[in-house]
């Protein structure tokens, strides 16, 4: 991983503003720089949180977030997006006009619809919103768990429903879809290991890591979206860039300094 900064390589993403640095924005540029890459963002929601929680946000309006990411395309060869917390369909379909509009390449969406402490950042109308606007420009769709159970309508408890979820966000348009298995456990039936699902195409790709007893899970997922489009910007195929970018977040989470009195950021 190289931390060499190349110029060529500009980064952008359209994310909410999380004050404390663990997630969003700030998470999303530190991740960027990591992998060498220049960072540009856009803010769709100011969010009031800390570790212990999200106590509010401030939205942007269409127009606002329009007004932050033309000029830097207009001024800048942009590599690859990275999208997060879009929190009303007006933002949603504003950042899926920029995109189209722009002819951006290399976009990940990362479908954030609830934070690591639990306060729901999207309502029913804007995910479907995002679901049907955005999915089919993304070049990869990046739920978690909860995520993709809110998002295919069906619980997820074996491998065997992960495949069914990715095969309905195919249905939706979503040309390729890593499901964040984190803490799926051993109830669930892969043992204790973070195992990963890709699916390219209709090829699943299980990509198995150390799992780490921790609370300091703040940004992870996050940090993992911009890592992948930062490893697309610099020239990796999808595959190599999602393994790699899962890597970085491990050992993220292994050496994080556990700030604040809830659930920290990573070492990023």
């Amino acid at each position: 991983m190289s931390t060499k900064l190349n110029k060529q390589a500009v980064c952008l993403t359209i994310a909410g503003l999380d004050p404390s640095g663990g997630a969003g924005i700030i998470a999303d540029i530190k991740a960027f720089r990591a992998f060498g890459c220049f960072g540009t963002a856009a803010i769709t929601s100011v969010t009031f949180q800390n570790t212990q929680g999200v106590y509010g946000a401030v939205h942007q309006t269409a127009k606002s977030v329009r007004g932050q990411v033309q000029p830097v395309i207009d001024d800048m060869s942009i590599a690859a997006v990275k999208t997060g917390m879009l929190p009303t369909g007006e933002v949603i379909s504003e950042t899926a006009r920029l995109i189209s509009e722009n002819e951006l390449t290399n976009v990940i969406v990362d479908p954030v619809v609830r934070s690591t402490s639990g306060f729901d950042l999207i309502d029913e109308p804007a995910l479907r919103s995002l679901i049907g606007e955005l999915f089919p420009l993304a070049d990869l769709v990046t739920p978690n768990i909860p995520e993709a159970e809110r998002i295919a309508g069906m619980a997820i408890l074996t491998e065997t429903d992960v495949v069914a979820a990715a095969a309905s966000m195919r249905a939706m348009g979503a040309r390729n879809v890593l499901i964040k298995g984190g803490h799926f456990g051993e109830e669930r039936g892969v043992g204790r290991t973070a195992r990963d699902f890709l699916f390219v195409g209709d090829k699943l790709l299980c990509l198995d890591g150390e799992y780490i007893e921790t609370s300091a899970t703040h940004g992870t997922g996050c940090t993992l979206a911009a890592s992948i489009a930062a490893n697309l910007a610099i020239g990796k195929d999808l595959r190599d860039a999602v393994v790699v970018a899962k890597s970085f977040v491990t050992e993220a989470i292994r050496t994080a300094p556990h700030l604040g009195r809830g659930n920290s950021p990573i070492n990023i």
